[in-house]
């Protein structure tokens, strides 16, 4: 059986990266758990990249991959994970493997990813912590490798970019962003589609759920915090839940005047998932690294454990104190 070497991941730079996906012949690639475009748009276009050029490949995911995806995102062949590399892509702690951590978490040969948080579990990490998603890490590595973008490729690429970026809105966004997009644009996407797909289709079943949800949230601390509530008889009631509950952390980020919007998502009797959006001078990482968790600047996250309650109570606490540094002096009350 496999084990891991030693402790932290060993650096890797883009060339170096490269070589060693040439390297290798079978690969098990991982996605992280409640799977965005960006994991799951990385992970297809580094097997299509890898079928290119002659590599054994599969993608496995911790949950049931949205329909929505499915222009990209195919049923592929099964690799004994004894005999492969290990790959995760976008997947900055190997928590974030949701029910696939136990197996391959302590596993994993590389780790490619983009969050700054990163908990380096991984034997090798090629980590890009500039790059607006972790598509654009991998489409930097395809180009590395000399190897040919085609349709499919493509447009897995895009998603990721566009959904780690809210559709290019985001202060993540570069002109390298821009520049890999509009080479992305070359191989005919159907971008207007994939942006429609993405941000503009909801299910009749979740705008019910956001419904309920408004009506539950709460302003804090003179309306610098939205606290939107997920809770599992939210969930029940709409038959909404898991990955169709990703849009629910945006609508902080239209609220007039919010620094911090969180979206707590409750996934067990005693566990909260939560989901921070952040606006200058706040940041959503350091917030929840408090928490146990990380991510970026702008947009973390962290698992909590207790009632709704205890969990709204220990969240606003991090929230309260990390205002009253930034706002001194202002009222920052309840």
């Amino acid at each position: 059986m496999k084990t891991k070497e030693s402790l932290g991941s060993k650096r890797l730079n883009l060339r170096q990266t490269a070589r060693f996906l040439r390297k290798h012949d079978n690969y098990v690639i991982l996605t992280h758990a409640s799977p965005d475009g960006d994991t799951l748009g990385s992970a297809y276009a580094l097997y299509y990249a890898l079928n290119e050029i002659g590599k054994s490949a599969c993608v496995i995911c911790p949950d049931v991959i949205p329909q929505k995806y499915d222009y990209f995102a195919r049923k592929t062949d099964h690799i004994d994970s004894q005999n492969a590399t290990i790959i995760a892509v976008d997947v900055a702690d190997k928590k974030l493997l949701g029910a696939l951590s136990e197996k391959f978490g302590d596993i994993v040969d590389l780790c490619i990813d983009h969050h700054i948080s990163n908990t380096q579990f991984a034997k090798n990490l090629y980590l890009d912590d500039d790059a607006a998603a972790t598509a654009e890490c991998i489409y930097e590595l395809i180009a590395q490798m000399k190897v040919n973008i085609n349709l499919v490729t493509a447009k897995a690429l895009y998603t990721g970019l566009a959904t780690d970026t809210g559709c290019f809105k985001y202060s993540n966004v570069t002109e390298k962003t821009h520049l890999i997009a509009a080479s992305l644009y070359e191989f005919d996407i159907n971008a207007a589609e994939i942006n429609r797909l993405m941000f503009d289709t909801k299910s009749k079943k979740l705008l019910e759920l956001e419904k309920m949800v408004l009506e539950a949230a709460e302003f804090h601390f003179d309306d610098r915090c939205f606290f939107l509530p997920v809770t599992a008889e939210m969930q029940e009631k709409t038959g909404c839940s898991g990955t169709e509950l990703e849009g629910i952390s945006v609508i902080s980020r239209s609220v007039e005047g919010v620094k911090v919007g969180v979206t707590a998502k409750q996934v067990s009797d005693n566990e909260f998932k939560i989901s921070m959006r952040t606006y200058p001078p706040m940041d959503a990482s350091a917030l929840c690294k408090k928490l146990g968790g990380g991510g970026h600047i702008a947009a973390a996250g962290a698992t909590v454990q207790g009632n709704l309650d205890e969990v709204k109570q220990t969240v606003l606490s991090v929230i309260k104190e990390a205002l009253e540094e930034v706002y001194a002096g202002t009222n920052t009350a309840g």
